[in-house]
């Protein structure tokens, strides 16, 4: 097993080498997007010379933060300064984001316009939009996440099964910013919903066990009628997947390490399985991700059901017979205009669909990561409700 996931034995685990060595390829690039940034905007803007050296004071700041924000429970020994650094980290990058994406909007309708009267009044609004989608995505990811009630058809479904409930919750980020507050809100509102089943589909976690212990301890209260289950996402084998799988145990969720069980309600049975993370074999090739594996034993001709944090484990899904497949990761994006380049990676960004005969429903998530900012991509807590097709 590899040293990323045992790291959760230390207090403060020290970053892989592989992430050292991206980090010192990204880094350059965050200052040369800050110089970007400085170059288009600043000279269109009437400072004065005081006021120049301030905005290029908060550029430097910004630059140094951004990565800062990801990285401080690293590199920094004290907790509660890790944590107050991951704030401000997550907010410049939240605002640098945005500005970034408003700098290169604006530098394309002025060449499409050819307008040099515009070059104050663009820069102007480049900054009013970035601060006002940074505040309004603030407020957005702080808030506890609605309830989203999806209806899912399934061909196969026994009667028995219909209006059969799970409530899923995915990626809330148990970390820097997101703590035991913010999580006792949500499970009391999943309490309220009178589940069948909750379905945790991965990246609970950005912390070990040691640090984060009291604030997911929540999560040990859910209800529903036939028990919490859980799978881990990437962001457990950043933070020591095996440590937390034994940690979900203990507080009374039930892990699904490439594995199932038979769920009975009302006469009727379905297979409920689970795979480790789309890439936990990078970390530890004994864990790599294995839905035929999930599978075995388990009792043919049931409704089968899996729980994966990719949606790009669709494809191995329906392979090997599901009927659905539960999936977070993407967050949908999490801010305009992010969620555009989810499909570079991922076939499916957030809501219902369909390949071939199994249906994949991908949450926008229960928390964020990085940035406290949704913007166009609300929180959700999902409540999936089993239909016939």
């Amino acid at each position: 097993m590899t040293a990323a996931i045992n790291r959760s034995t230390t207090s403060h685990p020290v970053l892989p080498g592989r992430f050292r060595r991206a980090l010192w390829r990204v880094l350059p690039l965050i200052g040369g997007l800050h110089a970007y940034i400085g170059w288009r905007l600043l000279p269109a803007l009437d400072l004065g010379a005081a006021g120049l050296a301030l905005a290029i004071g908060g550029l430097v700041i910004s630059t140094c933060l951004v990565p800062l924000g990801l990285l401080a429970r690293f590199v920094v020994a004290r907790q509660a300064l890790a944590d107050r650094l991951s704030w401000l980290g997550g907010l410049a990058m939240g605002l640098f984001s945005s500005v970034l994406v408003l700098t290169v909007l604006r530098d394309l309708v002025r060449l499409l316009a050819d307008a040099p009267s515009l070059a104050e009044p663009t820069a102007i609004a480049v900054l009013g939009l970035a601060s006002l989608f940074t505040l309004v995505g603030y407020v957005n990811a702080r808030r506890l996440a609605r309830v989203v009630t999806v209806d899912i058809p399934l061909a196969n479904l026994p009667k028995e099964l219909a209006g059969f409930t799970i409530v899923q919750l995915s990626d809330i980020h148990v970390g820097p910013t997101i703590k035991r507050e913010y999580v006792q809100a949500i499970v009391d509102r999943v309490n309220q919903l009178d589940a069948d089943l909750v379905a945790i589909t991965g990246d609970v976690v950005d912390g070990s066990v040691e640090d984060l212990r009291a604030h997911t301890a929540p999560l040990g209260s859910l209800r529903s009628r036939h028990g919490s289950y859980v799978v881990t996402g990437n962001h457990e084998y950043y933070s020591g997947a095996t440590a937390w799988m034994r940690e979900f145990e203990r507080i009374g969720l039930r892990g699904l390490h490439n594995r199932h069980v038979v769920i009975a309600h009302c006469g009727a049975r379905f297979v409920l399985a689970g795979v480790t993370d789309f890439s936990a074999g990078a970390f530890d090739t004994g864990q790599a991700s294995d839905p035929n594996t999930a599978l075995a034993g388990s009792p043919p001709d049931l409704l089968r059901i899996l729980l994966a944090h990719q949606p790009r484990s669709a494809t191995a899904a329906e392979a090997a017979g599901f009927d659905l497949q539960l999936s977070g990761h993407t967050h949908g994006g999490q801010f305009w205009p992010w969620n555009f380049f989810v499909p570079l990676q991922q076939p499916f960004t957030a809501g219902l669909h369909q390949l071939g005969r199994l249906m994949v429903y991908t949450s926008r998530g229960t928390g964020y990561w990085g940035p406290p900012k949704r913007f166009g991509a609300p929180s959700e807590i999902t409540v999936l409700r089993l239909i016939a097709a």
